[in-house]
């Protein structure tokens, strides 16, 4: 068993029925201490595995490590230190943050001081008398995430927390993650389809597509694929005579411009110098933004 993961599956796939598949083999390595970026567009899996993650879909096939035990066999034991927010968070519209709060204490077996810490640690603890439902959308996601923060856990799990946010509440989501893990020690993972925000805020990546994985690794992995397929953006005042010249860069024509594969700034000279030495002129070039939605375009399109 690897003591230095959170979780990691092996094989994991799961059938709704028997002509239904929703995973594929899947392997996560969600290492301790990480903010772990669960990343694929809707219906590509992320909430049935996190669902798996936490026992709340029989096990099928695969096997499901947490804290280097084995779910099936410690699942009581392992779920104590697992805090989670999976699809729409349960909260009593007519009560306050710390009645809500004050609920689902009990199952927790915590004290009432917990009840202060978690409404500090989600920037709640102000809201006094006011009830939930005259919360912003943003604050009551802070709410359902200080549930999930007061059993103290050491892995928190949350599946799509920024839907329906605006850029404000969004922007405070991704501070109170780095603060949950920076500060508190946790681990923790984030699914999203929103891959830029993701980006952001997170140490590692897995990307979900179709129920098969089709990468993980550190953001520093993840930016070495980026600079691999990186492509360069070229308007000359012939783009038709040019077109040849390029021949060894796989151009593609794109809008009124030519897309080149580029790997360093070399080739870029090297392209420049060609397209110059054959008298046409240059009036582009400019490397495309090649941000985590074109990779993930391009991971996805690999994998159709």
């Amino acid at each position: 068993m690897n003591n230095s993961c959170a979780i990691k599956t092996t094989g994991l796939s799961y059938h709704y029925s028997k002509n239904v598949q929703t995973l594929f083999g899947i392997n996560l390595n969600v290492e301790r201490g990480s903010i772990y970026g669960f990343l694929g567009p809707n219906g590509s899996g992320k909430t049935t595995t996190l669902s798996l993650l936490l026992g709340l879909l029989p096990h099928q096939r695969g096997d499901i490590e947490i804290f280097g035990q084995h779910l099936h066999a410690s699942r009581i034991n392992i779920l104590k230190k697992i805090g989670s927010l999976i699809e729409t968070p349960s909260l009593y519209s007519h009560l306050t943050a710390k009645e809500n709060l004050e609920i689902y204490r009990p199952f927790y077996g915590v004290k009432r001081e917990r009840i202060k810490e978690v409404l500090q640690i989600v920037g709640l603890e102000d809201t006094g008398k006011k009830t939930t439902k005259k919360f912003s959308l943003g604050m009551k996601q802070r709410l359902a995430i200080a549930v999930a923060l007061l059993p103290n856990p050491e892995l928190l799990i949350l599946d799509e927390p920024s839907n329906g946010l605006d850029p404000g509440g969004i922007i405070e989501l991704r501070q109170l993650v780095k603060d949950l893990n920076q500060q508190h020690g946790m681990t923790i993972v984030i699914s999203s389809h929103i891959l830029s925000e993701v980006e952001k805020m997170v140490s590692h990546l897995g990307i979900i597509y179709k129920g098969k994985m089709l990468f993980e690794g550190t953001l520093p992995q993840l930016h070495a694929l980026r600079q691999k397929d990186a492509r360069l953006l070229i308007k000359t005042s012939d783009n038709t005579a040019a077109l040849p010249l390029l021949a060894t860069y796989g151009p593609q024509v794109v809008g009124d411009a030519i897309a080149v594969h580029c790997s360093s700034n070399n080739d870029i000279a090297a392209i420049a110098r060609s397209v110059m030495e054959s008298n046409l002129d240059l009036f582009l070039l400019q490397p495309e933004e090649n941000n985590l939605e074109q990779l993930f375009i391009n991971l996805t399109t690999d994998a159709s």
